[in-house]
């Protein structure tokens, strides 16, 4: 029989084990995803392991400061958010740890990876355009850079540039061309503008259905989810740039923080995301393209034809951010 002060030892060990054991069973996600985009992934793979995903929502730059604040006394194992700004943002900001995958090296393309392995896309998205079927044909468009042609002026309706989407567009656009004709290209988006800049990607669509304007440039869920509730939509997505670098397309994406408390769970869970069980998820419920090349989108999605995208590694977006935000202030878009 032990003694009192060993098996009050013993209790303790026990109880530490149990606990750590417990803790190892749940994983923390800090998620600028809306609930109902994310929670059928995550009760999925709790069907499949028992680990609990615990995920708390908010917006990017907050939860992002969050973790910065919680320093080594974390909560969260890993940050789930859109565009690649987003998430080179936090990788720059130290709140990433990088970590080494021969799973999601074999399911996600590179171009779709942090070149540092800070974090991985998961589901991708086309910035395109959108057009007026009653008012334009397809064949009058061509190209991003074309709608600053005079033919387009009045014609155009932007989202506010405030949101990280246009940003990356315009890294994207810096990269490829240089920052003169860009800046060029951005000043003639501007003067064709038909009204003032919207606030999200609906009301562009919905401009453009209301007759306010003839063309827009819009990420490609927002169009689904629109065309969803309105199958009558007048309103159709035109590919551009298929003759040469193809669709600008972002992603969004996961990073294992830099103080996980549960990060062999957390990993564990990453690597399961990219997998095609996760992805056909990902897929019929965002009405985003799978990251993992093997998995078809959805039927809706698919019905919107296919395309060449853009291969340019999309942290370009972030690595030029700043400089795009401080052009298109010059140019005027606000």
């Amino acid at each position: 029989m032990l003694a009192p002060k060993r098996l009050l030892t013993a209790l303790a060990l026990t109880l530490i084990g149990s606990t750590t054991a417990q803790a190892a069973d749940e994983v923390v996600v800090y998620s600028s995803r809306i609930d109902e985009l994310i929670k059928p992934v995550f009760d999925a793979y709790t069907a499949k392991t028992g680990v609990k995903i615990k995920f708390i929502t908010d917006k990017e730059a907050p939860l992002m400061q969050r973790i910065k604040a919680e320093g080594e006394n974390a909560t969260a194992d890993l940050l789930l958010t859109v565009d690649a700004g987003n998430l080179w943002q936090a990788e720059q900001m130290g709140i990433l740890q990088p970590f080494t995958s021969k799973t999601i090296d074999a399911n996600i393309p590179q171009q779709y990876r942090s070149s540092t392995h800070a974090w991985t896309g998961l589901s991708l998205r086309a910035r395109t355009i959108a057009y007026s079927t009653e008012r334009v044909k397809p064949g009058e468009l061509t190209t991003y850079e074309a709608l600053a042609d005079k033919n387009w002026e009045g014609r155009l309706c932007l989202r506010t540039a405030k949101k990280v989407y246009n940003q990356s567009l315009t890294a994207t656009m810096i990269e490829v061309h240089g920052a003169e004709k860009t800046e060029k290209i951005l000043k003639g988006w501007v003067n064709n503008l038909s009204t003032d800049v919207f606030s999200d990607d609906v009301a562009v669509l919905e401009a453009i259905n209301a007759g306010q304007c003839d063309v827009g440039i819009v990420n490609t869920y927002y169009y689904g989810r629109l065309h969803k509730q309105k199958p009558e939509l007048p309103v159709k997505l035109f590919w551009p740039n298929q003759a040469d670098r193809g669709v600008h397309v972002n992603l969004s994406g996961i990073g294992l923080t830099k103080h996980a408390p549960h990060p062999e769970a957390a990993k564990a869970l990453v690597e399961w995301m990219t997998t095609p069980e996760a992805q056909k998820i990902f897929a019929d419920v965002n009405q985003e393209f799978p990251a993992n090349p093997a998995v078809a989108p959805s039927e809706e999605v698919a019905a919107w034809g296919k395309f060449i995208a853009d291969t340019l590694p999309v942290e370009v977006a972030g690595k030029r951010q700043a400089e795009a935000i401080r052009m298109m202030d010059r140019a005027g878009w606000n």
